[in-house]
């Protein structure tokens, strides 16, 4: 093997380490990433300036995603109980529950970390929220909901957001709502057509750069 055949795996381990953390960074329940803390801010359309601290090893590290900005700028109204099923660092709970503060929100994740700052940013932005780790439901065994709400992590597997679907029908009154976010071309559709499959239904209520809100509502 010559010598740029050698740089050429070296440059494909790294790559390859690289892929990995990034799929480490979040979906776990113990994260290795050695921990980082940066402040960011979200401005809403309305105005309203939200701060939250964002850890290493959690979805997103250093800024508000993109899918996220739109969910919490766009999804349909909410009320009475909110599930934040997967809710990182705590973004979409945090600004529903301080832009609705009539709602009860709550707020989960696998991730210790994830839970860990989003309890620091909750305080932070003097929120009441009840957040629990676990995976999926596993924390909310025989509660229901009004309303779940979610970027779903696509990239952990198709059972994680097919389990994360069939949950929620599971721990949603009749009349309540699922809403996800995604990019449409990147894992959306098919996350719409298993809403579709489970629910009876789903919408499309909106569409942005790629990315779209869907609705499906328990019947």
């Amino acid at each position: 093997m010559g010598k740029r055949d050698d740089i050429n795996k070296e440059q494909q381990n790294q790559q390859t380490a690289r892929n990995s953390e990034h799929f480490e960074h979040y979906y776990v329940e113990e994260p290795q990433t050695p921990l980082k803390v940066r402040e960011v801010q979200l401005k809403l359309k309305n105005g309203h300036i939200y701060s939250f601290k964002s850890p290493s090893g959690v979805y997103s590290f250093g800024d508000v995603d993109k899918a996220t900005q739109i969910l919490v700028n766009h999804h349909a109204p909410v009320s009475g109980k909110v599930l934040d099923i997967g809710c990182g660092y705590g973004v979409i709970g945090i600004v529903l529950k301080k832009e609705n503060p009539s709602i009860e929100i709550f707020m989960s994740d696998i991730n210790k970390r994830a839970v860990e700052f989003a309890k620091i940013n909750a305080k932070d932005n003097n929120i009441d929220a009840d957040i629990r780790q676990g995976n999926l439901y596993e924390s909310w065994e025989g509660m229901i909901f009004d309303h779940i709400i979610a970027n779903p992590p696509i990239v952990a597997g198709k059972k994680v957001w097919m389990d994360l679907i069939t949950g929620a029908y599971e721990h949603l009154k009749p009349g309540g709502t699922l809403q996800l976010v995604a990019y449409h071309n990147k894992g959306g559709e098919r996350i719409r057509n298993f809403m579709k499959e489970v629910f009876g239904n789903a919408e499309d209520i909106w569409k942005e750069g790629g990315i779209r809100i869907y609705l499906s509502r328990k019947e």
